[in-house]
């Protein structure tokens, strides 16, 4: 017991609160501050993912035009999935798809699948004197088709200024199915400007069109905000287990760096996005690319979980000043 204090959360802590109005209306918020200057919203409603990230009151994280947008207003086919693409600093792509609408085994695949709009059940959070654990399980099962389980626990520290996203995600059906993830953390302003340092230590850089390989050699590179820009995104591909990529923003001198294993998230996308308010740089950790499921099938990379087979994946975030 700390004498001087008359609640613990005057130091750090966690509070549950609900939006009013608009489209997010009624949704849940978990806001976590870790006494260290870290402060991040977690949506409930929206697969645990991260919609706010600040450091010492500096925004980390892009939020999209959409603003937080309910699940019930999710549109599962084709591209209208952008329609309620909150962004965030993280939005979790999959599990039953990933990237560009298509048609693969018979199924009608959407723009990045369904989990992201799909509500957490059995959500918890924990504290002691290190860390603030928030957990919570995201159910991707139909009936007559997939039953998929994500079980989430995101770990802020107290001592730092960081946390790890540890999700394991099962097969609780009884055939063989499909399994696509992709992190899709979202840098934004003031964090991310023309000024910024983007590294990414990988051993091979390969456009993913003609549009992004007409620029390749600016790929690290960012701008300022274009009218009428289109998109352009890199794979990386590292040489060893630790995959890395950084953003440091001498102006602040604040640098956001994401590690995790790249054998097993082994698709790593750079998402450059360089518009006007459509102002966003994707660092993107998963095991699969964004062309569709259709495309990782026939190159070989897509991955598969058995009958009430698991597979874990970690990812690390760290703040520094």
């Amino acid at each position: 017991m700390n004498p001087y204090i008359g609640h613990e959360s005057q130091l750090a802590g966690v509070e549950e609160h609900r939006l009013i109005g608009g489209k997010g209306d009624g949704m849940r918020l978990i806001q976590v501050e870790n006494g260290k200057g870290l402060m991040m919203t977690l949506s409930p409603d929206r697969c645990l993912d991260i919609s706010r990230l600040r450091v010492d009151g500096i925004n980390m994280g892009y939020f999209s035009a959409c603003g937080y947008v309910a699940p019930a207003y999710y549109e599962g086919t084709g591209d209208n999935w952008l329609k309620s693409f909150t962004a965030g600093f993280l939005t979790t792509c999959g599990l039953q798809a990933v990237g560009t609408p298509c048609r693969d085994d018979g199924e009608e695949l959407p723009l990045h699948g369904s989990i992201g709009n799909l509500p957490a059940e059995q959500v918890y959070w924990q504290e002691d004197e290190e860390k603030i654990r928030v957990c919570g399980v995201i159910k991707d099962e139909v009936i007559f088709g997939r039953k998929l389980v994500l079980r989430r626990e995101i770990e802020i520290s107290k001592k730092e200024n960081s946390f790890v996203i540890r999700d394991e995600m099962e097969n609780r059906g009884d055939r063989v199915e499909p399994l696509e993830v992709l992190y899709h953390m979202n840098m934004g302003y003031p964090l991310l400007d023309e000024e910024s340092v983007v590294k990414v230590p990988a051993k091979e850089v390969l456009p993913r069109n003609d549009h992004a390989a007409e620029d390749i050699e600016n790929c690290l590179r960012m701008e300022k905000p274009q009218a009428g820009y289109e998109e352009r995104c890199y794979y990386h591909k590292f040489d060893q287990k630790e995959g890395k990529a950084s953003i440091y923003q001498p102006k602040l001198g604040i640098e956001l760096e994401i590690t995790f294993d790249a054998e097993s998230l082994d698709g790593f996308v750079e998402w450059k996005m360089m518009g006007v308010r459509d102002y966003v740089l994707g660092l993107e950790c998963g095991n699969c690319y964004p062309d569709g499921r259709d495309v990782m099938r026939k190159t070989g990379m897509l991955k598969f979980l058995q009958p009430g087979e698991s597979k874990h994946y970690e990812v690390k975030v760290e703040i520094k000043r």
